[in-house]
């Protein structure tokens, strides 16, 4: 029989007390802006806000709990926001939307650095890893050291895959990749990303899943994905159901998979009989006889949302499983 684990892609919006500290604390700590080693009353807000994200989910009944990547005001840019090789520049709209991120410019050795791992071993309570995944972090980002489009996501890969052999034990790892949709690689590049992913996932002791979302990925890039070793792909049912059935239908997916059946951009809340009827809508759609694994899933990241539609959210993802018939 299916299991269905109810989870988030991570990124949660900042609890609205964090909003105001933090803003007044940078204030007065401008050199400290995000710079991967907060300290002093800037840690302790983070510390206090990570305690209380992990424990909401905790209380809403998750499945699978993430840390939360409250730090992460550059968003999926944020691993090489903070590394000491990285120049952070102007101001970029992140994706087609409202929110903006700060240019890192690679100018040296992507050498693994430990940020994001510092941020799990803080939550001990977590059980799934949030990372964006390669091909989507160099898109994000310019480069001005490895001089070669190939050598630089390489290079990405390796320093992501070596912050994820440093993790402590995680069940699961969500990789974003949502520039597998808004900016496909083309021919040729398509296959140097799934290796790319590949490298992280090897790194991985735990299910890895490849997240994407804000449509569906082109056939080409979505062929190429099956060929890395992972355990599921991520869909975007809010945004584009038809052409996320049709890569299913037509190629095929992993064992397991994660259906994006809330939509992390709306404040209108699912209750958990309507995330139940999309994820009965999807099973009822494939050929195959059944999953090992449902991940039950926002689309995208939740910081879009005001604090209180994104908890509301997430006391519906985790009472939608009850709510699948079986």
């Amino acid at each position: 029989m299916t299991e269905i684990r109810s989870t988030t892609p991570g990124l949660y919006p900042l609890p609205d007390w964090a909003k105001d500290d933090l803003s007044d604390l940078k204030g007065h700590q401008k050199n400290d802006l995000i710079s991967g080693d907060e300290t002093g009353e800037i840690a302790d807000a983070y510390d206090r806000a990570r305690t209380e994200v992990v424990g909401r989910q905790l209380e809403a009944g998750l499945d699978l709990i993430v840390e939360g990547q409250l730090r992460w005001d550059d968003m999926l840019a944020h691993p090489l926001c903070v590394h000491d090789n990285v120049e952070t520049r102007g101001i970029v709209r992140y994706y087609d939307n409202n929110n903006f991120y700060r240019e890192p410019v690679v100018r040296g050795d992507l050498t693994p650095d430990g940020d994001v791992t510092a941020e799990l071993d803080a939550a001990s309570e977590v059980s799934q890893a949030v990372l964006p995944g390669p091909y989507s972090l160099a898109e994000l980002a310019t480069d001005e050291y490895y001089g070669d489009g190939t050598a630089f996501l390489d290079a990405i890969a390796e320093f992501l895959a070596a912050e994820v052999d440093a993790f402590p034990v995680v069940e699961t790892l969500f990789l974003l990749e949502p520039s597998l949709v808004t900016d496909a690689p083309a021919d040729g590049e398509d296959e140097r990303v799934s290796e790319a992913i590949d490298t992280v996932a090897a790194a991985a002791d735990a299910d890895v899943v490849v997240h994407t979302y804000w449509g569906s990925i082109p056939e080409k890039p979505y062929a190429h994905l099956m060929d890395a070793d992972i355990d599921a792909v991520g869909f975007d049912f809010v945004s584009d159901h038809e052409g996320s059935l049709y890569n299913i239908q037509e190629y095929g997916t992993k064992d397991d998979v994660a259906l994006g059946v809330v939509d992390g951009q709306n404040t209108l809340v699912e209750s958990p009989e309507e995330i139940a009827e999309r994820i009965e809508w999807v099973e009822s759609q494939l050929p195959v006889a059944e999953f090992d694994t449902i991940y039950a899933t926002s689309n995208t990241e939740l910081f879009y949302l005001p604090t209180n539609k994104a908890e509301a959210k997430l006391d519906a993802l985790a009472a939608a499983p009850a709510e699948v018939p079986r």
